[in-house]
């Protein structure tokens, strides 16, 4: 302990005093001060948060004290608090409020803070001691949450190498590195590509077809990029999906969703082909340096799936059903061109038009009916009103804390009784800075400390329908969905009741993550839940009956295709990381095996190609995109239980959910959690109606 003060004190001398990211936080609930923090804080408190952290591991290390639970794995869980403060704000920052800066310190810090992860797993003392205890935890009197965080150190450090020897260890290393540096440049790559595509329109003839809202869009686009008189659209969605759906003009919807699905695949300075390659190529020797066969047995190890065969087996299991439907509904809209006279083959920019036409005219369904029911206001008050009858909690604008953009709303959120559960920040406006998307993170992560708790600072990002001139934000029946999950998320940040930050809540693993924000979007779009938030803009009135039915009774419509291209592109992940050689072939190659092997239609295609995956190649989802689905199990099964119910609204089991799934993190068994839940395991069979796979 008189190392470990030492050494605190220590760096304490040396730190800067003047860098916002470094100094105590004096603002209301300790929220990242965004008035104060300049990009230029941002790489010296990398690089002290890390000398800190490092002096804190070494006390730990050395210590001469015999290794116990709390002077070694509680005393790990406890360290690195400024650098997690560090890296979560930039983090955040980085996904939404990037430039080029902010890449440039980004490419500096991945590899620092690879090295300082590589550091601490591959120090032998210090992985003595975590193993030491780990060998006599059966004589140690430890709770559920103490057993699973001292399994989990022990698994930690020896998936990160600590058994390895000197050579292995250093090989290593330089893989750590380099697939951190190839992360980075892999979704900055992306991200450049997003931007700089635009279609810009001069004819106001080219504008057929499409709705106002879009149309006011695209001009306040245009007038923002100095174009005068001119519509620009852009390849994010809220710009690109409503003019794939609506556009009478086929060149221009080829032209536009072209530049879409070839993002990285231009064969110039953002080219991400070769960087897949590197990665994947690179992943395969990591895990065979750990005794693994291939990426996705290390990576699934950990996660409920447990093994590639597993996942495989759930994906085929759906494919063929998925598949079915969405040659039929291809015949449909094959049929539908030829009724107007053309004789032209359905195309992959054509399915969004022809759907939306097939919906009107199956459903008298147009989404430019329901756009004035989502404005987003309402929505986040239907979000927020869903929580307090689910679980009583409240939300409450707090316009006092610090803001890092003018689009980004601060609510404090409280029990019924009004004592203080966290902070949530909304952010859900797309921009030049903003990565493509929707996601939830946090400042800072739920537990407890001295049996105090430290209360969580969540946030929710998304890239939705932006407000016009003259019209507020209205949302697309997606982008509410898309609110509802990343909600969800931020429930589980939120509600959360663990003693360890490495166990809180979403540290799970990737197939049980997706769980708590998937089954909120069974609420988005139920008919109790939709009269409470579905108001029209202009009236006030609530969604009408009619229109509601209209959307139950379309609710199957279009599965086929939303399967058949999620699940492409969870296999193309797959295939990537089932890979036993290093893959010599191109990124193009690989992918056009993958898919004719599963027989993908050419209508259709994967929901991400290789060049722009971020989800696996710049993001924590590698061999794990299937998690979505693998957690759309769980979460059709859980709401299938409030339906049988009779009340959605069930506060019983909306405390049973709370208390099994929310609060617990990863603290026990996910699965005997789930059934402390549900009384059962899940059925697959909630998940196959909802989605009319069944026969």
């Amino acid at each position: 302990m008189l190392l470990f003060a030492a050494s605190l004190l220590l760096v304490s001398c040396t730190k800067d005093e003047t860098n916002p990211l470094l100094t105590k936080w004096e603002t209301p609930f300790e929220t990242p001060p965004f008035d104060k923090i300049k990009t230029k804080d941002y790489l010296p408190a990398f690089k002290e948060a890390i000398k800190i952290h490092n002096g804190e591991v070494e006390a730990i290390a050395e210590n001469k004290e015999a290794p116990t639970f709390k002077n070694t794995i509680e005393a790990m869980d406890y360290s690195g608090a400024l650098l997690k403060r560090v890296s979560r704000v930039f983090n955040a920052m980085n996904g939404a409020m990037n430039n080029s800066e902010m890449t440039e310190i980004s490419k500096k810090v991945s590899p620092m803070l690879s090295k300082h992860q590589d550091d601490i797993k591959l120090n032998n003392n210090l992985f003595k001691r975590i193993k030491s205890v780990y060998e006599s935890r059966k004589n140690l009197s430890l709770t559920t949450e103490q057993s699973r965080l001292l399994e989990k150190y022990y698994k930690d450090f020896v998936r990160g190498g600590a058994n390895l020897s000197p050579d292995a260890k250093e090989e290593f290393r330089k893989i750590n590195s380099e697939l951190s540096v190839l992360s980075v440049k892999f979704g900055e790559n992306v991200l450049k590509e997003t931007n700089r595509f635009e279609l810009v329109i001069d004819n106001k003839d080219d504008l057929a077809g499409l709705p106002k809202t879009a149309i006011d869009g695209a001009a306040e686009t245009a007038a923002g990029k100095g174009y005068k008189n001119k519509w620009v659209f852009t390849i994010s969605k809220p710009s690109m999906i409503p003019f794939l759906q609506y556009s009478s003009k086929r060149n221009l919807r080829e032209k536009i969703y072209r530049a879409y699905f070839m993002k990285g695949d231009h064969n110039d300075e953002l080219d991400n082909k070769s960087n897949v390659i590197k990665m994947v190529n690179l992943r395969l020797r990591r895990a065979n340096l750990l005794g693994y066969k291939t990426h996705a047995d290390y990576v699934l190890e950990e996660n409920m799936a447990k093994n590639p065969k597993n996942v495989y087996d759930l994906l085929y299991k759906l494919w063929s059903p998925a598949l079915k439907r969405a040659k039929a509904e291809r015949a449909d809209m094959q049929k539908s061109i030829y009724k107007e006279g053309n004789n032209f083959k359905l195309a992959p920019w054509d399915w969004w038009y022809y759907a939306e036409k097939l919906k009107k005219a199956k459903y008298d369904l147009d989404e430019k009916d329901l756009r004035p029911y989502f404005e987003v206001n309402n929505v986040i008050k239907g979000v927020f009103g869903l929580a307090t009858r689910l679980f009583g909690i409240q939300f409450v604008e707090n316009n006092k804390i610090a803001k890092y953009h003018p689009d980004v709303r601060i609510f404090e959120v409280k029990e019924a009784d009004g004592s203080h559960i966290g902070i949530l920040y909304t952010d859900y406006f797309p921009r030049a800075s903003k990565r493509g998307g929707a996601w939830m993170d946090e400042f800072r992560r739920q537990f407890k400390k001295g049996g105090k708790m430290v209360y969580p600072i969540i946030y929710n990002v998304g890239n939705f329908s932006k407000p016009t001139k003259d019209k507020p934000a209205l949302l697309s029946v997606d982008e509410v969905q898309t609110m509802f999950h990343e909600f969800g998320h931020a429930l589980n940040g939120l509600l959360s009741n663990c003693t360890y930050e490495s166990l809180s809540a979403t540290e799970t693993p990737r197939d049980f993550v997706e769980f708590p924000s998937q089954v909120m979007e069974n609420w988005a779009l139920y008919p109790d839940v939709l009269k409470t938030y579905a108001f029209h803009y202009k009236t006030g009135k609530v969604m009408p009956d009619e229109l509601i039915n209209k959307i139950q009774s379309a609710s199957l419509f279009n599965q086929g295709f939303e399967t058949v291209e999620y699940l492409a592109a969870s296999i193309l992940d797959m295939d990537w990381h089932t890979i036993k050689e290093p893959v010599t072939m191109g990124t193009n190659q690989f992918e056009d095996n993958s898919m004719k092997r599963i027989e993908l239609i050419p209508e259709i295609i994967p929901r991400y190609r290789s060049t722009y995956f971020n989800h696996i190649f710049s993001g924590g989802y590698s061999a794990g995109y299937y998690g979505y689905i693998w957690s759309a199990v769980l979460d059709a099964d859980a709401f299938n239980a409030f339906v049988e119910s009779g009340n959605v609204f069930n506060k019983k089991l909306a405390a049973k959910y709370r208390t099994y799934i929310l609060s617990k993190g990863y603290t026990e068994d996910l699965m005997v959690l789930y059934k402390k839940f549900r009384g059962k395991e899940p059925s697959i069979e909630p998940l196959l109606k909802r989605r009319g796979l069944t026969n």
